[in-house]
């Protein structure tokens, strides 16, 4: 099995996206899989023209030459494909979207209804299984509501299935020094390797890690306290 993660967290290696998805990667590959993390930030990618040359000029080839070919060439033989980013204003990152709307290459001009009645483009080959990651500095899930319904309309859009959705509320404590802290952050890593070694075996995450991943480090109210703390300390110079 081979597990592809594209990281659109702008801070690439230094971010708290890459704590998750490094966590997950390892335990992916404990239980044997080939792993690469991709790193938007690294990376030349503009923006999409529509224009629609890789539909129907050059069928699957993009007339933008930067380094999104290097990238679906290292996405194509793929089986988990994960989207990764931090929330920026309720949604993904700005270069993981360019990187999404890129992806217009690998779909058809052609249209069809799927299952459920509902008319979307047709994809060139089967597609790897999908994943989505994220994690904010806010305390409450409830602000991961529109990455999670856009993650599966887009795995529906694609024709595959979005297979586990890992979100991390107050992220910001993944990257702490708070000696106290530690011992709580170690274990959700732990966490995040299990569910990387259960996505190989079973291509699902158990219902056990599912809640252990949703589990805060801190009452929201101390935390709120500490982020203004620490705004307040930035402040001050």
């Amino acid at each position: 099995m081979k597990i592809v993660a594209v990281n659109g967290s702008h801070k690439g290696k230094n971010g708290n996206t890459d704590t998750m998805v490094s966590a997950f990667l390892k335990g992916a590959r404990e239980a044997g899989a080939e792993t690469l993390n991709i790193f938007l930030a690294g990376k030349e990618i503009r923006p999409c023209r529509a224009c629609k040359v890789c539909w129907f000029g050059s069928p699957g080839r993009c007339v933008i030459k930067d380094d999104m070919a290097d990238i679906l060439r290292l996405l194509k033989d793929a089986d988990v494909w994960i989207w990764a980013t931090p929330l920026y204003f309720d949604n993904i990152s700005s270069i993981l979207k360019v990187f999404i709307d890129r992806l217009m290459v690998i779909g058809s001009p052609y249209w069809d209804k799927d299952k459920d009645g509902e008319c979307r483009h047709l994809t060139t080959s089967v597609l790897p299984k999908l994943m989505m990651m994220s994690n904010c500095g806010y305390p409450e899930r409830s602000h991961f509501q529109v990455i999670s319904h856009w993650a599966n309309r887009y795995a529906r859009n694609l024709g595959t299935e979005l297979i586990g959705e890992i979100y991390t509320s107050e992220g910001a404590l993944l990257s702490t020094k708070v000696t106290e802290l530690l011992p709580k952050i170690l274990d959700y890593l732990q966490v995040l390797e299990t569910a990387g070694k259960e996505v190989v075996t079973t291509m699902r995450l158990s219902e056990i890690t599912k809640r252990l991943l949703e589990q805060k480090f801190i009452p929201d109210q101390i935390y709120v306290q500490e982020v203004k703390h620490y705004v307040d300390s930035m402040l001050k110079g």
